[in-house]
């Protein structure tokens, strides 16, 4: 999928949107109609922000093996930043790799090339546990057969939305991971998620995503809201949060965070090497702020020094 016609990347037949690559499937229903809907202003202010571009400015990115198509958050930033895509490697300041996959196969990459998330090749929410626990001291990640009260069933597979709070003990079953119950709830009514994206391990800012509390495992919020970073991390959370981002070997992507009402302690729950953004429920503004402050980080990071601290740190 290296093509820039993305219509392409879909199969339409008998009202249901079907994702080549993926084969993930969407029934054409008001709610997705209207999220598309309400998605294509603001696609139409980065296709001026493209447009505007000069054909000289801006780091050139050759992303491999698949190009980021126009609602994943890089592709906003990449034309807010001024940047263009490559159209080859031997072109390109830097090299992205991006797949959608869960976990990717090793790649071959030329030995000079700059490397943005090379060696992040599973995001899978096992191994996600287990760099979490090893980062942060305590574990997300619980056996199910010998864990008594509520829990999570989430499956391994990246973007699948699936999770379900069951009763503990049980039998694991394969290909699903099983987690704590974090109370991140607020109002009662509501939970929040912590989306914080990461860009060569800082934040940069952090998105407020609330939904009811029947939905916390959707795709879909009720509410978002763009906050300062220090204001809901502390110095050593981020910190925290900065290790595990290296431990992943995550250049840019978004983490999933909760805070557990119980304890207070931060959960990592998710991470996403090819997020989605900004979120269809976000201002209009709010959306092109954090667009263009992550196409900020994001060209800072792109420095050749910046590279070099990145790949030189522990």
């Amino acid at each position: 999928m290296h093509h820039a016609l993305w219509w392409k990347d879909f199969e339409f037949q008998d009202g249901v949107v079907t994702v080549k690559k993926t084969g993930a499937r969407l029934r054409l229903e008001p709610g997705l109609i209207g999220e598309v809907l309400s998605w294509f202003p603001f696609y139409f202010v980065v296709e001026g922000w493209r447009l505007r571009r000069s054909s000289r400015s801006g780091p050139k990115i050759w992303f491999a093996p698949d190009r980021p198509r126009p609602w994943y958050l890089i592709w906003s930033v990449l034309h807010a930043a001024g940047a263009r895509i490559a159209k080859s490697e031997s072109e390109a300041d830097a090299v992205f790799f991006f797949d959608d996959s869960t976990i990717s196969g090793a790649v071959e990459w030329p030995s000079s090339a700059r490397a943005i998330n090379r060696h992040c090749q599973s995001i899978a929410k096992s191994h996600v546990g287990t760099v979490f626990e090893q980062c942060f001291g305590y574990p997300l990640n619980v056996d199910p057969a010998h864990f008594s009260g509520e829990l999570v069933r989430k499956s391994e597979a990246n973007g699948a939305h699936d999770g379900q709070i069951i009763q503990g003990p049980c039998v694991a079953e394969p290909g699903f991971v099983y987690q704590r119950l974090i109370d991140n709830s607020i109002d009662g009514a509501l939970v929040e998620d912590l989306r914080c994206p990461t860009v060569g391990g800082q934040i940069p800012l952090v998105i407020l995503k609330r939904r009811p509390r029947g939905d916390r495992f959707a795709n879909s919020n009720a509410c978002v809201k763009v906050v300062e970073t220090h204001t809901v991390l502390t110095a050593a959370e981020q910190a925290q949060l900065a290790g595990f981002a290296r431990a992943m070997q995550l250049d840019w992507g978004g983490l999933d965070v909760l805070r557990d009402n119980k304890d207070g302690r931060l959960y990592v729950v998710d991470v996403n090497k090819t997020d989605m953004g900004p979120p269809i429920a976000m201002a209009m503004d709010d959306k092109i702020r954090v667009t263009q402050r992550l196409a900020t980080a994001f060209l800072d990071f792109l420095r050749p020094t910046a590279v070099l601290e990145q790949r030189t740190r522990p």
